[in-house]
């Protein structure tokens, strides 16, 4: 008999006869209740067991986290919080559970711990819903840019340059470790390596990306990305994904407006497709707020936060006047900041860019022409000479949440700024290509996936909104 899923069950509008469910025990109480989730929705089933005609040796085997069949009427339910439940008469164990050696057991457990079960953690309510929300916003991810006619580029992962000119890449190599060839200068001979020349796993497929922007107009990827970064905090994986696109002919206006349509259109998206996961998401942030002290507490509820996006312009403001705010302001004048902001050019940090949202405008803002020497060569410089026309969007709670910019066309200014940061020509020259051969005005942005994934669900550390984290010292599973 083929099974239903859960979430059809539930949201069922009228009793059923003989129907069938397949899913993991969350919880077996009294010898009759089962509690069973197969994935679909964040809500159980209840299966009510028919204890008197089913044998001691079944009950027993019905434990915390076995796979098992029910199949059975759905009928209204007597008990409280839940609209259907199936009345069982026949019940079949798909796989046993140890139940004492079962990490996963119905109790609340620290995220620590559930990222030592990486393996397992997905079963329980919390991490469930958030791979849903990750599953449904990737969706979306996809849905707007085909909808407005974006064409989906694979860029590689393996590449020879670096996109951002930080050099913490992590390299691709098939040379024997222990006995590595080298050339007459007495340097590793790269040219005996499988791709004749040294590589690394890409940081960005941007400037992939914006060769084929000056050929198909519109384009964007959305891949997994390596950065060799050696930290430690909960904002910091060394593979996560990127969303980024490129369009032809955009300048920084209509960049900020794309990013701006996109981030709101994803959003809305999640909120209409997960509400139930997204309740619960909320009622566990809320939850946890009371733990903390009141000053560290979040000052808008989960969907509040959503919303706050969805219906507030975002502010546009340039890096200097912002840093005129920021200068100006109460924290940093009582050196509340961690980082005192003295004069123009300093870097924002996140504790800068939460203020200008949170406290000054109260509503997202998206930073524009920033100093050049903290932007990569490839931004557009500003007729000033010192800024570029580079933009970050931030958010509530998050802090930078998209970086991107108008990308400089032009020749002759690029080659100069390459060589100003000791940019090899010659590892780049596909990419001059693109400036000698029809160049044009173009514009594109990078949202780290995983961040955005953070933000809409809540969560405070970014491994836990990807299904297994690689971070500094840790690749398990």
């Amino acid at each position: 008999m083929r099974h239903t899923r859960i979430k059809d069950l539930l949201n069922s509008t009228s009793i059923l006869h003989e129907v069938n469910a397949k899913g993991w025990v969350r919880t077996f109480r009294n010898n009759q209740f089962i509690a069973l989730n197969d994935g679909s929705t964040i809500n159980n089933i209840q299966c009510v067991v028919d204890f008197e005609n089913t044998p001691e040796e079944t009950l027993k085997r019905i434990t915390t986290g076995a796979a098992v069949s029910v199949t059975g009427n759905l009928v209204e339910s007597k008990g409280a919080g839940q609209k259907y439940e199936i009345q069982v008469t026949k019940l079949e164990i798909l796989g046993d559970s140890d139940a004492e050696k079962f990490p996963m057991q119905p109790k609340k457990h620290s995220l620590e711990f559930l990222r030592e079960n990486a393996h397992l953690r997905v079963r329980t309510n919390a991490f469930g819903a958030i791979m849903r929300v990750r599953s449904v916003l990737s969706y979306a991810v996809h849905s707007y840019f085909q909808q407005k006619g974006f064409v989906y580029v694979n860029t590689p992962i393996i590449t020879g340059a670096d996109a951002e000119g930080a050099g913490e890449m992590f390299q691709v190599t098939s040379l024997p470790l222990d006995n590595l060839p080298k050339n007459e200068e007495g340097t590793i001979d790269y040219k005996k390596d499988f791709f004749g020349k040294h590589t690394n796993l890409t940081v960005s497929g941007q400037l992939e990306g914006e060769t084929f922007a000056m050929a198909l107009g519109q384009i964007y990827t959305f891949g997994p990305t390596f950065r060799a970064e050696n930290s430690n905090t909960s904002r910091h994986l060394a593979e996560f994904w990127m969303i980024e696109p490129e369009v032809a002919f955009n300048d920084l206006d209509a960049n900020m407006d794309l990013a701006e349509d996109f981030i709101q259109y994803v959003i809305k998206y999640v909120i209409d497709k997960c509400p139930d996961d997204l309740k619960f998401l909320e009622g566990r942030l809320l939850e946890e707020e009371k733990s903390k002290p009141q000053a560290e507490r979040s000052e808008m509820a989960l969907l509040e936060k959503l919303n706050f996006v969805l219906e507030n312009n975002f502010k546009r403001v340039s890096y200097t006047e912002a840093i005129d705010i920021l200068r100006d302001s109460t924290p940093n004048k009582k050196k509340k900041f961690q980082y005192i902001i003295n004069e123009w050019g300093a870097d924002l940090q996140s504790e800068h860019e939460r203020y200008l949202v949170e406290k000054h405008f109260k509503c997202p803002v998206i930073l524009f022409d920033y100093p050049a020497n903290i932007k990569a060569f490839y931004m557009r410089l500003n007729e000033d000479g010192k800024t570029v026309r580079a933009m970050d969007i931030l958010f509530p709670g998050i802090g930078e949440i998209v970086g991107g910019s108008q990308r400089e066309e032009r020749f002759d200014v690029l080659v100069e700024k390459m060589k100003a940061l000791g940019i090899d020509e010659e590892e780049l020259w596909w990419y001059l290509d693109t400036r000698r051969f029809g160049s044009a005005v173009h514009s594109g942005f990078g949202l780290g996936f995983e961040r955005l994934v953070l933000f809409v669900t809540g969560m405070t550390n970014i491994r836990d909104v990807i299904a297994f984290p690689r971070t500094p010292q840790n690749a398990e599973f």
